[in-house]
């Protein structure tokens, strides 16, 4: 049976039951790389035409762009902010929904205290202040998905204020320079998250699941520190990464548990700040770096060509690569923000200020938390630099991909190879193979077993660099096979007859006079062309190392 869901019908402006089997199902406003009509998002500007990408114009190094970021993340919690509904992604639609959360007159918001945990965790491993006295506000506006009218936040008080994000961003041809970079935090607040308002163009209608409504949402706002998207997707990638370490939000963007707003605007040096545009609902790092990058070009052109910015909301169109308008600002919105009247002051201690005799399941101690704090990304690249010589770019990619640090540390648990050799491998081969797939590192066919077991045959000289390498491809394509195995089958093992690989470097001499001829009259390079044939002469078998020792030692008696 379908799952019942409410359908806003805008123009009588009231809610009707109705069932759906299927649907398009896109977040709240208009659907991201789409234009709506008729819905809330649609442009109240002029539409204006969709520009392209380009490529940086001559000029652009007189501008300055300014870049700020709205971040909220879904806290891990089995239930709710304020009511006891459960949380879980994609249940039917408004399976999960309490009295409180569809707004029914009568109900009380009760605060939970695992929200709030999350929110003081998270801003002690910001380098935030946590205020002991904060408070709860209701901002009004009128949508389908907000049952009540408005939304419980903390606009005049939040949990946490004026902290710091440090993030590395690496720079140069290789991307080898890895530079330290901070951005300010403002604050860090508890509120509710909307509903989800799901568009059906087909039958041009809009549907409302209320399963979100009410989620525990952490916004983290940044201050206006960065100068580009790559800045921005770094620091957002670095918040995730510290979220998911603290167990206080899993922060799956692909699953809207991290969204964000960038704010951006261009201005020339040493003059006032420009007109901001806010581009909303960006839920991937790539494509954050994309709308940014394009919207500080957009506004570049726009500005030289003598026309101006508007304070407009605007998406980013990932088909065409681009931002579209949603609607102007130029009438500020009044939200009427008022003190929540049903919810009194949100009072934390720390050890100094805990009442005597106090109930522990009664008060959230700071102090407490803080010694809770599990090891934050930054330090864990630190170990890593230290433990395995490893270079910090190196440490920045394993924590980056998602699994990529557990699957090296396997590997690193059953290999003898040195670390340097481990690293290579993963990172270069493993990596490489991953993204030319398009796979994750929870889907590879090569468990961190098979490659150590490989690690270690090429650490034991029992095969070379080249054939290790056909091996991991074989292992790749075939899975369930083990590099012993392979190695058998395909004869590739490095060959241990000394003589016989003596014979053949000889033979090898003796078919080309002219190389050794090269060779002797001070051409280094032509032992390499001499290594490369006896190698192909043994189909790759036999040691380069071990067949330079022996044609230079032919070469000079």
């Amino acid at each position: 049976m379908a799952a019942p869901v409410l359908r806003w019908c805008c123009p009588a402006r009231r809610w009707i039951l109705a069932n759906i089997d299927r649907g398009p199902r896109h977040g709240r406003g208009a659907p991201t790389g789409s234009r709506s009509s008729g819905k809330r998002g649609q442009s109240s500007v002029a539409q204006q035409p969709l520009v392209t990408a380009q490529k940086p114009r001559k000029g652009e190094h007189q501008w300055a762009a300014v870049v700020g970021l709205e971040i909220h993340a879904q806290i891990s919690s089995n239930s709710k902010l304020f009511s006891g509904s459960q949380v879980h992604f994609a249940a039917p639609p408004n399976s999960l929904v309490s009295f409180f959360d569809a707004s029914l007159p009568g109900t009380l918001p009760v605060l939970n205290r695992r929200c709030v945990e999350a929110a003081v965790m998270t801003g002690l491993a910001l380098n935030c202040h946590i205020n002991k006295k904060s408070l709860f506000d209701r901002k009004h506006y009128f949508y389908a998905d907000l049952p009540a009218g408005y939304q419980i936040t903390q606009q005049r008080l939040p949990i946490a204020v004026k902290g710091s994000l440090a993030y590395s961003v690496c720079v140069g041809k290789k991307r080898s320079q890895v530079i330290n970079k901070t951005v300010r935090i403002k604050q860090i607040q508890l509120e509710q998250d909307s509903g989800k308002s799901l568009h059906d163009d087909l039958r041009s209608q809009t549907l409302i699941d209320l399963n979100r409504a009410g989620v525990g949402l952490l916004e983290v706002v940044l201050e206006p520190d960065m100068s580009c998207g790559e800045e921005a997707a770094t620091a957002v990638r670095e918040l995730q990464l510290i979220l998911q370490a603290l167990g206080t939000s899993q922060a799956n963007m692909a699953e809207g548990q991290l969204r964000v707003d960038a704010n951006i605007s261009v201005h020339r040096p040493g003059e006032p700040l420009g007109v901001r545009t806010e581009v909303k609902n960006l839920n991937s790092a790539r494509f954050l770096a994309k709308a940014i990058d394009y919207e500080i070009q957009r506004q570049i052109e726009e500005l030289e060509n003598g026309g101006e910015i508007l304070n407009e909301t605007r998406s980013f169109d990932y088909k065409l690569g681009c931002t579209v308008p949603m609607r102007d600002k130029e009438g500020k919105q009044d939200y009427r923000f008022i003190p929540e009247p049903n919810l009194p002051p949100l009072l934390l201690y720390d050890s100094a200020s805990l009442p005597a005799g106090a109930d522990p399941q009664q008060v959230i101690n700071i102090d407490q938390l803080r010694e809770q704090l599990p090891e934050l990304p930054s330090v864990t690249r630190e170990k890593l630099v230290q433990q395995y010589g490893m270079l910090p770019e190196h440490s920045l990619t394993l924590l980056n991909e998602v699994g990529l640090l557990e699957f090296f540390q396997n590997v690193m648990k059953e290999t003898r190879a040195e670390p340097k050799k481990v690293t290579s491998w993963v990172l270069n081969t493993f990596l490489g193979f991953l993204k030319q797939q398009n796979l994750a590192v929870s889907e590879s066919p090569v468990t961190p077993s098979a490659l150590a077991e490989l690690l270690n045959l090429l650490d034991q000289k029992a095969i070379s660099s080249a054939a290790a390498k056909k091996v991991f491809e074989e292992l790749w394509r075939s899975g369930g096979k083990t590099p012993a195995q392979i190695v058998s089958e395909k004869r590739l093992e490095l060959m241990q007859d000394q003589e016989a690989l003596e014979q053949l470097c000889q033979a090898t001499m003796e078919e080309h006079p002219q190389v050794v001829m090269d060779l002797k009259k001070g051409n280094p390079r032509a032992i390499n062309k001499l290594i490369g044939l006896v190698r192909k002469a043994t189909l790759s078998r036999a040691d380069p190392t071990m067949i330079k020792e022996m044609l230079e030692k032919q070469l000079s008696s």
